[in-house]
């Protein structure tokens, strides 16, 4: 068995502004919640390999991995796995940027299998993963929401 996942949300919002926001990888603590710490250790081309770092969960556990990124600007998506797969066989993501009516919708989407000793299965990691990026889904969409009001708000010259 293995595991999909889909999330996707529309920002109200320019694509660039989107896009920058959601690649800036040393800002991603900033961005997500989840996120205690990204350092990156290689950038060749648009291919980035870093070291991702959660919050302690709620046994105290902290998890940390090593993935790698490849942006693609002009056909709007990225590409990602995980180097360091931890309790995941593999884990592939996807994430795709389109313009729509309103802003820029952005699409996540995640294929993985768990480990046969992995502390928890397909099922239960797939309803995580959902659950989760519904709640980092709003938490970007608010912070990249605020920073268009602040950039277009900066740009209006006072009477």
């Amino acid at each position: 068995m293995s595991g999909h996942t889909e999330n996707e949300i529309t920002i109200a919002a320019p694509l660039d502004l989107v896009w920058d926001m959601t690649n800036d990888l040393e800002n991603w603590p900033q961005l997500f919640s989840e996120y205690a710490a990204v350092e990156v250790m290689k950038r060749e081309g648009q291919k980035t390999t870093f070291r991702l770092t959660m919050h302690p969960d709620d046994n105290g556990k902290v998890w940390s991995w090593v993935s790698e990124r490849t942006t693609d600007r002009q056909g709007r998506n990225v590409r990602a796995r995980r180097v360091e797969p931890g309790p995941f066989q593999h884990m592939d993501i996807r994430w795709e940027y389109s313009e729509v009516p309103g802003g820029t919708r952005m699409h996540w989407r995640q294929d993985f299998a768990m480990r046969p000793d992995a502390p928890v299965d397909d099922a239960w990691m797939t309803d995580n993963i959902n659950r989760n990026s519904r709640v980092q889904l709003e938490l970007i969409r608010e912070k990249i929401e605020q920073r268009d009001r602040e950039r277009r708000s900066a740009s209006v010259p006072a009477n």
